[in-house]
């Protein structure tokens, strides 16, 4: 069954200037992205900084609301949605943050974080049976019950993202956004989180979107990717466990640069290496035709007049590119 449908999704953000404050032009975020995800399933969303990923996942779930398309959650359009009508739908939609730091109040407990979601969403009944439900979150995500009193400050990076986790799900949500939830952890506490993410996933039975720059990671956590270059989804893979892997699959020049940029584990399966030329071009006036043209090393001169249409090929997958057959 069909979680989430994502239709010709748009964002783009108006830039003012000038002494009248005028709408001087607009950056596009995310342009026409669609994709759906069914139940238990997890997407990943990959691609280098400014691609409009997280833009991409905050959008989905209305902490930023779509120029255009629409976002049908369990088969209900919450495009156009109110206030009063989204609100049963925030509780089945939560977000993981990227940066453990910031996205927790310095001011509460951990035990205050997670009461203000539970008590506001009704979860359970408070007094005893809060503080059980508490406890077992606490457990869950691999913090001690007993630390529930203490505020932010007294963890590390890695257990505020546990926090985190732990406050996403404490309303016990159907679809959850993690936004690149281990990029600002250390190497060896990144695998300690994904573990715990995937338990928690089974346990859960979640549906995800997850958002990274890391190809291993998401080839590792997740069932199917998209990449994802200037707000447009350039080629889309599977990475479930039937699947071949990506290395293998990957056609589109830019995921090809991406796998190429990753560190290997074993230097006799060096991969050649595609450096890319020039910068990636500005989101406030992006190029004609193929939004990859201006740096892609096979382009052709229909790649600099017409958008190529993300369609199958003959890889049994998607990408949109003209040279891809």
């Amino acid at each position: 069954m069909t979680m989430l449908e994502v239709e010709g999704l748009v964002k783009h953000f108006p830039v003012r200037g000038g002494i009248l404050n005028r709408i001087q032009g607009k950056v596009h975020a995310v342009n026409g992205v669609s994709f759906s995800i069914n139940e238990g399933e997890t997407l990943g969303v990959v691609g280098e900084s400014g691609c409009g990923k997280s833009t991409l996942g905050k959008t989905v779930i209305r902490l930023l609301e779509a120029t255009d398309g629409r976002v049908v959650l369990k088969g209900k359009d919450i495009t156009m949605l109110g206030p009063n009508e989204m609100m049963p739908f925030r509780r089945k939609m939560q977000i993981i943050f990227q940066d453990p730091y910031s996205s927790l109040n310095p001011r509460m407990t951990i035990a205050g974080h997670l009461k203000e979601a539970i008590r506001f969403h009704k979860i359970v009944e408070q007094g005893e049976a809060e503080d059980k439900y508490i406890d077992e979150l606490m457990t869950k995500v691999g913090l001690r019950p007993d630390a529930k009193n203490k505020y932010p400050h007294e963890f590390s990076g890695g257990q505020r993202q546990r926090i985190g986790i732990a406050r996403a799900l404490a309303v016990k949500p159907d679809f959850v956004v993690a936004d690149e939830p281990v990029s600002a952890l250390d190497v060896s506490i990144q695998a300690q989180v994904l573990n715990i993410m995937t338990d928690l996933k089974d346990d859960f039975g979640l549906t995800m979107m997850f958002i990274s720059h890391d190809l291993k990671v998401v080839e590792h956590f997740c069932d199917r990717i998209l990449v994802m270059y200037l707000g447009y989804v350039v080629e889309e893979l599977e990475s479930h466990a039937d699947a071949p892997p990506i290395a293998e699959q990957a056609q589109h020049p830019y995921t090809q640069a991406l796998l190429g940029a990753n560190p290997i584990d074993d230097p006799d399966d060096r991969r050649p290496l595609t450096v890319l030329q020039g910068d990636v071009p500005s989101p406030f006036n992006p190029p004609t035709g193929c939004p990859f043209q201006t740096r892609c090393p096979k382009v052709v001169d229909q790649c600099k007049r017409e958008m190529p249409p993300l369609e199958l090929k003959s890889g049994g997958h998607r990408a949109a590119c003209w040279i891809v057959e």
